[in-house]
């Protein structure tokens, strides 16, 4: 290809890109973005914001703002951390930024790039696959059409709007399929080293399911031989593992932390049966991650096509990734066999674009006899699924398909046409009418999608520049309460109760230390913390988000959350020991009268093994009054139980009956009451336990008094599978549990009293903060132990990366206080530093050095595949 066709090449996917985009360049212009309400606003841009906020202050491992702390190199490296699409264009805003050619990026900002990055993105999409293409022997044209429809593909613009990290895997499948060709053509590594490295660097979870995706093509390859000189079978593994070993040690400086960062979250297991084939959707216009083109549909039924190898190869490819589109077990097994996820769908539309370009290259072998039946045949199956989907999904839903059905069976009987009339013909010029009939039915079945299906369907047209500026996502109101917040309190590692509804991810949109977050993969232990060991209710049940400390005073005072705001209506549920300190029209912010320091140090030492079946209640007390670890190393500090009051109460129902553990609540709002009896005069607070179970698997909303909670469906692969509930509520007469009409499964009640005589205790400490400095991923502490003192406590969540030193010598750190960091101290002075890098990264960049070393010796040697072979 010479330097004008490739200049053609770049141009042409440009406007084509910029030609798939119009609907939402129309809708930007009208204000709203290219991205979906959920995610996208709760996720991704948030993501953004923080990750090149950090990145530019030099910090690029560890904040006490991710959440409740956390390394967010390696847990957001699912996300943008390492992804390279996002480094580039972080790269380009700071130099525009640098040279005072744009203001400070915010989240608008962030918002407003997704489109233009994603018009560029598609571009190289295609460029990429017009080259992997042009290599297998495919011209220029076919090969751009095949790469067209690769790139014009309704999984491309899903992903871009939901999870746009998810299409960065787009740009690297091509040049893996390039490089992967070049090891089985020539013997040489070079493009397969930097296709793999690319790809293990930007996205380990992708990576995954490449690797799959490879071990089908290739496997596909040594059926359908493409050329006549390919190295052996043999051959192709040595330089395939040896390429492979030297592309992951390249990039271990960013895959390594990142899959420690997936295996320590923790996903339960998903339980639910897995089918091995269900049809779950119509692939040909009615579906949400693929729709066929036509003119794949007339290609695959032409007989004669499958006489050229290229064309049998990806035929055969895109049929069986077909028949894997309606396995569920398919899916799982792209997901890491875990619940099924179609996420894995671009390579079907990959190896249909190949299979469309090598049809269009052998097509003038065809004559109009052959491809009759096959337009007969395609123009049945259109008919048929379209009868069958009126069946399955009834007329009614069946309708709201019917403008798909009617474009797509338009485009049908235009590819036909237009394949009839060149096979008829053989003229280059109806050929030519073909190859942008193809293009232009790619371009009207994305915009088409984008409208009806993205748009209207999930609610896209309300992620506008207005609605980032609401009190749905970020409020003019909310804002000026939390500055008011930050300019009155000198203690930077204060933490803000507060998140608006259920976007857990407030925190980071609107710049506070919270106590929220939502991401598919962060530090185990914090999940641990709030499902098992303290049981924190989050007011939603979810494996991928947690939120609020459950109102409970001991938990806010230990991890530093001495602010709680709320709508004004919710000012009922305020911590105890919290006092008005601020409000406007809508919302109040109450004070924490009873705080603790960051650093805390204990002579009383607890230790978990002695805890276990002890109240939440007992566990808070634990680490009041001591420090509560997970190994233990001799006897536990004698502590004082509370006492399970529930005997000691009456349980009467409303529209309902409790028997046996059985609640049967005959309408909603529905339930028990609970009545204590006599509880002490000191008594603030009660905390009430209990097991509770939907028996039909429905998800439901738990009440009790004025805390509200929700409760997910047994098949949700979002369920935690922790069933046991803990509730602090004021204290009141009556504790009033009320669910939806329902049979639940209600046992193991408990009810205990709280008067805060250990908070109140630690508080009333007067203790001297030591000399602390934190300066990014570096913690400095000076302490003079001269009482005795056995350990240290920081409310940091424990989590391998941190190094330990005190006065000049490396020490452990242990987890204490259930998901925290402790460690021992030393009599007299202690010189303490913390330092934290990403797990195992001193090992991950001394592989990459080797990598890029082994990568020159193998590129060297495969240069000359005599030398190789």
């Amino acid at each position: 290809m010479n330097r004008k066709w490739v200049f053609f090449l770049i141009i042409s996917s440009l406007l084509l890109s910029a030609a798939a985009h119009f609907y939402f360049i129309q809708e930007w212009f009208e204000g709203r973005f290219m991205i979906g309400p959920n995610d996208g606003l709760s996720q991704m841009i948030p993501f953004k914001q923080f990750l090149y906020d950090q990145y530019k202050e030099g910090n690029f491992f560890y904040s006490w703002a991710f959440g409740l702390g956390g390394g967010f190199y390696s847990q957001l490296a699912y996300y943008f951390s390492t992804s390279v699409i996002f480094l580039a264009t972080a790269g380009v805003v700071f130099l525009l930024e640098t040279l005072h050619l744009i203001d400070a990026p915010d989240l608008l900002f962030w918002a407003d790039t997704i489109l233009f990055v994603s018009i560029i993105r598609l571009s190289l999409i295609m460029i990429a696959a017009t080259f992997a293409f042009r290599y297998m022997g495919i011209r220029t044209a076919a090969a751009f059409t095949g790469a067209a429809v690769y790139g014009l593909s309704v999984m491309y613009f899903r992903h871009v709007i939901f999870w746009e990290f998810f299409t960065d895997a787009m740009l690297w499948l091509p040049l893996l399929v390039l490089g992967t060709e070049k090891v089985i053509r020539e013997g040489k590594t070079g493009w397969f080293i930097v296709a793999w490295a690319l790809m293990f660097f930007n996205n380990f979870y992708f990576a995954y399911i490449h690797l799959i995706f490879l071990l089908i093509y290739i496997l596909f390859r040594w059926i359908v031989p493409l050329s006549e000189k390919e190295c052996t079978k043999w051959q192709q593994l040595r330089l395939f593992f040896t390429a492979g070993v030297i592309s992951f040690c390249i990039s271990a400086v960013s895959f390594i932390p990142a899959v420690y960062g997936f295996l320590n979250n923790h996903r339960p297991a998903y339980e639910a049966d897995i089918p091995i084939f269900h049809v779950m959707d119509n692939i040909l216009y009615a579906s949400k991650y693929i729709i066929l083109p036509a003119i794949l549909l007339l290609f695959l039924f032409t007989k004669t096509l499958y006489k050229e190898r290229t064309y049998k190869f990806f035929a055969w490819l895109t049929l069986f990734l077909i028949v894997l589109h309606f396995s569920p077990l398919a899916a799982s097994a792209f997901n890491g066999f875990s619940a099924p996820q179609y996420r894995w769908e671009y390579l079907l539309s990959f190896t249909a674009g190949g299979c469309i370009a090598a049809g269009l290259q052998s097509l003038h072998k065809v004559r109009i006899k052959q491809v009759l039946l096959p337009a007969i045949a395609a123009f049945g199956l259109y008919f048929l699924m379209a009868q069958t989907m009126a069946r399955i999904i009834g007329p009614v839903l069946a309708l709201e398909f019917q403008r798909q059905l009617e474009i797509v069976f338009q485009l049908f009987l235009l590819s036909a046409s237009l394949l009839l009339l060149y096979v008829w013909r053989k003229h280059v010029s109806f050929l030519f009418l073909l190859q942008l009939g193809i293009v232009a039915s790619c371009l009207v079945v994305v915009n088409e999608y984008e409208q009806l299906t993205i748009s209207e369907r999930f609610g896209i047209d309300k992620a506008s520049r207005d609605f980032l500026h609401s009190p749905a996502y970020n409020g003019a109101e909310q804002q000026r309460l939390i500055r008011k917040i930050k300019n009155s309190e000198r203690d930077p590692f204060t933490r803000i109760d507060w998140m608006i509804g259920l976007r857990n991810n407030t925190p980071l949109v609107q710049n506070f230390n919270g106590t929220s977050l939502y991401s598919s993969i962060f530090n185990e232990e914090l999940l641990f913390f709030y499902w098992r060991d303290l049981q924190i209710d989050m007011r939603r049940e979810s494996v991928s988000r947690y939120a609020t400390l459950g109102n409970r005073a001991n938990l806010h005072s230990l991890l530093q959350t001495d602010y709680w705001m709320r709508k004004k209506q919710q000012s009922a549920n305020a911590p105890y020991g919290f006092e008005l300190f601020a409000e406007s029209a809508n919302y109040a912010v109450y004070k924490n009268t009873l705080p603790l320091p960051f650093v805390r140090t204990a002579r009383h030492v607890f230790y978990e093994e002695d805890l276990k079946g002890s109240s939440t209640l007992d566990k808070e007390h634990a680490m009041l009054s001591g420090v509560v670890l997970e190994k233990k190393k001799g006897q536990s500090h004698a502590l004082q139980k509370e006492k399970n009051i529930i005997n000691e109460s009456v349980i009467q129902t409303e529209s309902a009956e409790y028997k046996n553990g059985k609640l049967k609540v005959a309408a909603d709002n529905g339930g028990i009451t609970i009545i204590p009896r006599s509880p002490s005069a000191g008594t603030k607070d009660y905390y009430v336990h209990f097991h509770i179970e939907n028996v039909h698997g429905d998800g439901f909303a738990l009440k009790v008094n004025k805390y509200r909670t929700t409760r997910k469906p047994a098949s949700s692969i979002y369920k935690t599978g922790i069933h046991t509930v803990v509730i602090r509520i004021p204290k009141e007469k009556k504790i009033v549990i009320r669910l939806p009409k329902g049979t639940y499964e209600l046992k193991d009640l408990k009810l205990y009293e709280e008067d805060y005589h250990e908070l109140h205790q630690a508080a009333s400490k007067n203790v001297i903060q030591p000399k602390l400095n934190w300066d990014k991923n570096k913690i400095l502490i000076d302490y003079k132990n001269e009482t005795n003192e056995q350990y240290m406590a920081l409310p940091i969540p424990f989590e391998k990366g941190w190094k330990l030193k005190i006065n000049g010598k490396t020490q452990p750190i242990e987890k204490a206080n259930f998901a925290f960091t402790g460690f021992k101290l030393q009599q007299g002075e202690n010189h303490i530093q913390l330092v934290y890098r990403p797990p195992f990264f001193s090992y991950s960049v001394f592989l990459t050095v080797l990598g890029l070393i082994g990568a020159a010796w193998l590129i060297s040697r495969s240069s000359d595949r005599k030398n190789v072979l």
